[in-house]
């Protein structure tokens, strides 16, 4: 089983369209997620904008390179929702929705490691940060 973490806590998943990897994308027309891994060039993310969710993998919680990736997405207009998935750690969410992530999916493990609180600590992201401490 899987946890999604939001801004307001815990929940189950409620994306039920299914994800694919992005080597079976159907060129820009679909209504599943896409599956991206953590390697992905940035050039392969150009045209993924009508998809409804994309996923990214957290292999490690030391690869930071899907902050790199939902970043880019953003910044190419992707307005879907935008997921990291794996080992992404409480102490990482903030990060991760300053790059653009909407959801963090973590498994049950981390989930009883790294409890809700935990979680919900760093869900004021948007002031917890250096710069809005130097602006305040």
């Amino acid at each position: 089983m899987s946890v999604i973490v939001t801004d307001t806590g815990f929940s189950a998943d409620d994306f039920d369209c299914g994800f694919i990897a992005l080597d079976d994308v159907a060129a820009n027309d679909c209504d599943y997620g896409i599956d991206l891994p953590s390697d992905t060039p940035p050039d392969a993310l150009i045209g993924l904008d009508n998809a409804p969710m994309i996923r990214i993998a957290f292999p490690s919680s030391a690869d930071g390179r899907g902050f790199t990736l939902a970043a880019m997405l953003r910044r190419a207009g992707y307005k879907g929702r935008l997921r990291a998935k794996g080992h992404v750690l409480a102490d990482q969410y903030a990060m991760a929705r300053r790059s653009g992530f909407d959801e963090v999916e973590i498994d049950d493990a981390l989930a009883a490691r790294q409890p809700e609180d935990q979680w919900q600590f760093r869900a004021d992201w948007q002031n917890h940060n250096y710069q809005a401490r130097l602006r305040g």
